[in-house]
């Protein structure tokens, strides 16, 4: 019996679930084979559905690449959207308050599941085919740094930073809560909730070192004032 015969003795499913499935089958497959090294036939196996059916849902590999790059996009932006959510507008404790917030991030948006895969296919794929990563460069960080970056300017008019660049100051701290996963992040390695927390802690206080209120946020009002 052929592959593609077996794959189609799968149980049914709705047209949603195969949706998923494929994809998700197709992020596991981009990511160990590479997209040269991956095929229709590979992606259809892993989904548990026949290669016509991945035709009819994805035309062909390289749309079904950009699907993949989207769905991860739009899973990730899902994740910083809710963290983002919990971003200290209001501190009591700016450092101990940021750090906790990038743990969180670190926690659940770079070190997810989807993070990593997504990382891992711009990091291996991005050089080669640039424009399949067009949609995830303009709805990606095009969407999550500007909404980082409103939030940094709101802690900067309420004296908690001294900041020029919202936007600048966005991709600096997410570029330094988690430099020190950069090596894990190369190898594959999972980071421990020890790394991560050392990771972000190192990363607050450089950060701060840059762009903390180079004077007490009551001798900003005061000055405002007067």
């Amino acid at each position: 019996m052929s592959q593609t015969i077996a794959a189609d003795n799968f149980p049914p499913r709705g047209h949603e679930a195969k949706r998923v499935a494929i994809v998700d089958a197709a992020m596991s497959v981009f990511c160990r084979e590479g997209f040269a090294g991956a095929n229709i036939d590979l992606i259809a196996a892993e989904a548990g559905v026949s290669r016509q059916t991945v035709y009819n849902h994805h035309g062909d590999k390289e749309k079904l690449f950009v699907a993949v790059v989207r769905e991860l996009t739009e899973r990730c932006n899902a994740g910083i959207f809710a963290t983002l959510a919990t971003f200290p507008d209001q501190p009591k404790d700016l450092e101990a308050d940021l750090v906790a917030y990038a743990v969180r991030m670190n926690r659940n948006c770079i070190c997810s599941r989807d993070g990593k895969f997504l990382r891992k296919l711009i990091q291996t794929e991005g050089e080669r085919y640039p424009e399949l990563f067009a949609e995830w460069r303009e709805n990606g960080p095009g969407t999550t740094l500007p909404a980082l970056a409103a939030r940094f300017a709101r802690l900067a008019f309420a004296g908690h930073l001294a900041i020029d660049d919202p936007d600048v100051t966005a991709r600096q701290f997410v570029g330094l809560i988690n430099a020190e996963l950069q090596i894990e992040f190369m190898m594959g390695i999972q980071p421990s909730q020890e790394e991560v927390l050392q990771s972000a802690t190192n990363g607050v206080r450089t950060f701060l070192k840059a762009y903390g209120a180079r004077q007490p946020a009551s001798r900003l009002r005061e000055t405002s004032l007067a």
